[in-house]
């Protein structure tokens, strides 16, 4: 639930970063945030996934948390920077507006790569949150 409302979120306040924000009606960019948004939690789940095929035990998300975030974030920001590139480079499928901080050299925007440090580990550091005291503790007052 935390990647979604924070996708969700992010793919709203992001808009002015693209040129769609001047450009679409509002029926489009609402269609353009759920699209986005869906994109996302593919993304999360297929870089999650294949993060825990490559390094995750039966403990996770008990234990080895950090062991699976830094694959996860990794795979996030390599789909991003090809995507970015493939998207706003070759196929033209969207474009940044004036707005949009982009890196050097490859011209990503900054706000997607970002999205994919801060979403992935907030969620996976919430999980540790949640899953601190393990499969059989008996939650303690007040949580």
């Amino acid at each position: 639930m935390i990647t979604l409302i924070s996708h969700l979120t992010w793919e709203i306040i992001q808009l002015p970063l693209y040129t769609i924000w001047s450009t679409a009606s509002p029926r489009e960019l609402a269609f353009a945030v759920l699209h986005c948004t869906a994109g996302d939690l593919l993304i999360a789940l297929a870089t999650l996934m294949g993060s825990l095929a490559l390094i995750g035990d039966r403990d996770w998300p008990f234990r080895g948390r950090l062991r699976v975030a830094g694959p996860t974030v990794f795979g996030g920001l390599i789909y991003t920077i090809f995507s970015e590139w493939f998207n706003t480079g070759i196929k033209g499928t969207w474009a940044y507006s004036d707005l949009m901080p982009t890196l050097p050299l490859i011209g990503t925007g900054l706000s997607p790569l970002l999205q994919w440090v801060l979403i992935p580990t907030l969620a996976l550091a919430a999980m540790g949150r949640i899953s601190q005291d393990g499969p059989d503790a008996v939650p303690s007052p007040g949580r």
